[in-house]
């Protein structure tokens, strides 16, 4: 039962980016929602075969305690309805923590859920440039395209957390058709992050490729002199491929900066802010932050920090706090490029958390759990680690399919 739960924790992470293009309705959900289900009936019956739990670390007893605080502000919430609601997605988002610590054994399997996350994150491109070349489009004359049954932010923060591991493949995989998926999203991903117009996706693509070109570039300088010579051409597909009213929108960044109400964001945190004054320690209830703040019921936060503490009050905040400080720490434990791509996904997420609601995804818990299974292990055996992401791909260790993992216990 093991390799059949690794394989559908590969086809989980598969389809986490593009989750809601595919959406059967209830009581199946989303594509994401079906693989996690199926995933969770195969790991259980995978744990049981074992005899054992892998021993949790302190980020799976403080993700734990984040989903129980939250579950116990049913107790006090301003909207029960909404707190049920919120539990129920919450254990389909952060089971992941779990079933990642568990399934992923070797540095191997890590390599292989970044590989699926970068072809995931592929579809979702792709379905952004069918989107746009759609007769429909063309017709209304839209100026924001993205895949459908997405929204274009959540999009673009979507595919600006996979640029990174997209270098890291590139810089590291031994696969000629590996490096080709790295490689090749990096210029389809940007494209597509430019046609959702999504202004906070622009500004962390920026960021996203920064780390990016980081991982390219930092000991292979003729890459930077390639790099500059390729920039005309880049400037000009972009030119004509990319709409000048989608253009003229991101061209709207600094005036939104500077005098702008970040499209009726300032609005909506004043009154998260007021709703947060009315029970600071306790929160509101989870899922309840729309009541709380009296906001119309098609709002979010778009603050991940304020959600939080509306909805479970400082306590819930703190339990966040611990839960990045803590990935952070993953994180800068491993070495070399790999360090510098989770990192550098981490600080992208980071950045998005100032603008948008980003705990309600599963896509958040998957680079979460990503990175503390990195983490542990490059304390459990970095040579091992540090051999499948090299700087140079001839010090790397032969591939291998997931059923062939051996159990590392």
């Amino acid at each position: 039962m093991r390799p059949i739960a690794r394989y559908l924790l590969l086809l989980f992470a598969f389809t986490v980016p593009w989750e809601y293009s595919l959406d059967l309705g209830e009581p199946l959900g989303n594509m994401a929602r079906i693989a996690g289900l199926l995933l969770l009936l195969a790991a259980i019956p995978a744990v049981a075969q074992a005899g054992r739990l892998r021993k949790p670390g302190a980020f799976q007893w403080v993700t734990l305690a984040l989903f129980l605080w939250f579950g116990s502000t049913y107790l006090w919430t301003l909207d029960p309805l909404a707190t049920l609601t919120k539990l129920r997605a919450c254990f389909q988002e952060m089971m992941v923590v779990w079933l990642a610590w568990e399934l992923v054994d070797t540095p191997a399997d890590l390599r292989n859920l970044l590989r699926v996350t970068v072809a995931g994150s592929w579809v979702l491109a792709i379905l952004t440039l069918v989107a746009f070349r759609s007769p429909e489009a063309i017709a209304q004359g839209q100026i924001r395209f993205f895949a459908y049954g997405q929204d274009p932010n959540d999009m673009a923060r979507f595919l600006d957390l996979a640029f990174p591991q997209a270098a890291l493949l590139f810089e590291c995989d031994h696969r000629s058709s590996m490096r080709f998926l790295g490689l090749g999203f990096l210029p389809i991903g940007f494209i597509a992050v430019l046609l959702t117009a999504s202004r906070e996706g622009f500004l962390a693509a920026l960021i996203a490729l920064a780390g990016s070109a980081w991982i390219l570039m930092r000991r292979r300088p003729r890459r930077l002199t390639v790099a500059i010579l390729a920039l005309p051409v880049v400037f000009a597909v972009l030119w004509f491929t990319v709409p000048a009213a989608t253009l003229q929108r991101l061209g709207t960044i600094p005036e939104q900066l500077h005098g702008g109400d970040l499209n009726q964001r300032l609005n909506i945190w004043s009154a998260g802010w007021r709703a947060f004054t009315q029970a600071p320690l306790f929160g509101s209830g989870a899922g309840s932050f729309v009541t709380a703040a009296h906001l119309a019921p098609i709002d979010t936060a778009h603050n991940t920090a304020l959600s939080v503490v509306v909805n479970g009050g400082l306590i819930a905040l703190m339990l966040l706090l611990l839960l990045v400080a803590m990935t952070w720490r993953s994180a800068l434990t491993t070495s070399g490029p790999l360090r510098i791509a989770l990192a550098g996904s981490l600080l992208v997420w980071m950045v998005t958390t100032f603008v948008a609601t980003v705990e309600e995804n599963r896509a958040t818990w998957l680079l979460l759990a990503t990175i503390a299974v990195a983490g542990r292990l490059a304390a459990e055996n970095r040579e091992s680690l540090s051999r499948q992401f090299p700087y140079t791909r001839s010090d790397s260790t032969p591939d291998r399919l997931p059923a062939l993992t051996a159990v590392n216990r």
